[in-house]
């Protein structure tokens, strides 16, 4: 007879590593099954080349919960995250905005471009800690179903309107125009610089596929904005040997609490009987027996590949095959031997240690996206480039450097050729748009590493290429994600459920998702569901 789990976590992603900790934290005997040879997902860090170590997928940390580093002991585990020291934005007629996180310094920058700016560049910041401050607690609950008579989903959006009630009317003003309004807009309440507003408006693109004045995209900011580092807002950091020491730290918490691992274990099928899972088939026909299934990956897999539409109800169904994935998002990996050197601000300054973002006005952003609304690459993308090496030399050889482009826009759907044949075409754009501003970045370049989004779906196993699993875009969001009637982490198959980043409160390295599913299945197991 074969051995049976309490748990089995489809994926070894940062989520589902999450989940299946604080699940064997409680007693569970869980096995999580990756199909690749490495864990962690997109968080990972990768020897593409000998001496460089690319973190390949994602590149910075910040969302990652601080309740889940204090309670898996992250640090004990090897995490520890080193500060990306703020952002430099070169601007086309050679002038640079560079905001750091010496408050002071950065009001002094902004009054360069507008004295008023830098007015109201302080009240913007208190205005964004008080609404994060409102959504933080969300991040960490269960959605509550408005549909259902469940007298605890209705206590929970009662007092969701009664905190949002003692908010000041214009923190009330805000938090509604965030959910509903551009991020231009939003911005443009604010603000007078256009390549502040560009800079910070481009937060609110990254996982849709919409441009900064598209309605919906101001909340995104403030997702992005909610990260935190050692309680301080707004901040961002690199893992000390790139993002895979994250998942290595949790799989390391994983295992010491008893949980079993396996790589190379890519699922088949998800075996259901009388509508309730009960373990799973990997593709080598070996068969796992489980109490429940958890599952880390995106809905179209996990439903419609590893279930099929016969187990599930028509509508969720219907439901399924609405939810939009719409990948838009590219990455470009350099090895280089010498460091870039920008016109607007020459030298190895400070100013290479934090990000740098090609995001010169908001014109630039938006003439990337109408190449994207008709189905092309953006020929001058908007990127978010970063230089880890510079903060931790452990990730290149000495004397020599790695280079992370994150690229909006590359459609997963071209409307002409195959992104088999247009990869090298889509480099050289990216290339072409970072020589515009450091010329010498050609000279410099060892290897390059580019991924399309058709390249994340086949390495991370990522629908159409999504980073977050799924488009944040208002009506997939909260109790509507992935579907209107199963925001609580359960699904229509007994004993299944979901706890990656297509499920409350979204994407990116937050581990969120893993750790609210583990709190509803424990809740479940303990009798508290019928």
């Amino acid at each position: 007879m074969s051995e049976r789990y309490d748990v089995v976590v489809i994926g070894g992603g940062h989520n589902g590593l999450v989940h299946a900790a604080y699940l064997a934290r409680a007693g569970k005997k869980v096995l999580v099954l990756e199909r690749r040879h490495i864990l962690g997902g997109a968080a990972i860090t990768e020897e593409v080349l000998p001496g460089f170590r690319f973190s390949v997928a994602s590149y910075v940390v910040s969302l990652l919960r601080p309740e889940i580093i204090r309670e898996l002991e992250l640090p004990r585990h090897g995490l520890e995250i080193l500060p990306l020291d703020g952002t430099f934005t070169p601007m086309d007629n050679g002038d640079y905005l560079w905001r750091v996180n010496d408050h002071a310094k950065t009001r002094r920058e902004i009054a360069r471009h507008s004295k008023v700016d830098a007015e109201a560049y302080e009240e913007y910041g208190k205005a964004m800690v008080e609404m994060g401050r409102f959504v933080k607690p969300i991040l960490s609950m269960t959605p509550p179903d408005p549909t259902s008579l469940d007298p605890r989903g209705l206590w929970e959006l009662l007092k969701i309107g009664r905190r949002f009630q003692k908010l000041r009317p214009e923190d009330q003003q805000n938090q509604i125009q965030l959910m509903t309004m551009s991020a231009v807009d939003f911005l443009d309440r604010w603000f007078e610089t256009d390549v502040l507003k560009a800079t910070m408006a481009a937060s609110g693109i990254i996982g849709t596929f919409l441009g900064v004045r598209s309605p919906g995209t101001a909340y995104v900011v403030l997702h992005h904005y909610m990260g935190e580092i050692d309680g301080a807002f707004r901040s961002w950091g690199f893992a000390r040997g790139g993002t895979g020491s994250i998942s290595e730290a949790i799989a390391a918490a994983a295992r010491e609490a008893g949980a079993e691992i396996r790589t190379e274990a890519p699922i088949a099928q998800i075996r259901v009987r009388a509508g309730r899972a009960t373990g799973v088939v990997l593709e080598s026909g070996e068969e796992i027996d489980a109490a429940v299934v958890s599952s880390s990956v995106d809905p179209r897999l996990t439903f419609l590949k590893m279930i099929g539409r016969k187990e599930l109800p028509d509508d969720f169904v219907e439901d399924l095959e609405r939810y939009k994935f719409r990948g838009s998002s590219g990455k470009v990996n350099l090895a280089l031997d010498g460091l870039p050197e920008f016109r607007s601000l020459p030298g190895a300054g400070r100013h290479l240690r934090g990000a740098i973002s090609i995001s010169p006005s908001i014109e630039y952003m938006e003439r990337a996206y109408d190449d994207a609304k008709y189905g092309r690459f953006s020929r001058r993308p908007y990127m978010d480039v970063v230089i880890p090496s510079l903060t931790d030399p452990s990730i290149a050889p000495p004397g020599k450097h790695v280079m992370s482009c994150f690229v909006q826009y590359a459609p997963y759907h071209l409307k002409e050729g195959r992104w088999d044949d247009q990869r090298e075409a889509f480099g050289d754009a990216v290339i072409d748009a970072l020589a515009m501003h450091a010329p010498n970045i050609r000279n410099h370049i060892l290897h390059r590493q580019v991924l399309t989004p058709l390249d994340i779906e086949r390495i991370f196993g990522l629908t159409e290429g999504n980073i977050f699993q799924g488009e944040l875009t208002l009506e997939q969001l909260f109790f509507l994600r992935p579907a209107p009637g199963w925001a609580q982490y359960r699904t229509p198959i007994r004993g299944l459920y979901m706890c990656g980043a297509a499920t409350h409160p979204g994407g990116g390295i937050m581990g969120a998702p893993g750790r609210n599913a583990a709190s509803v299945l424990l809740g479940d197991s303990r009798g508290r569901r019928a």
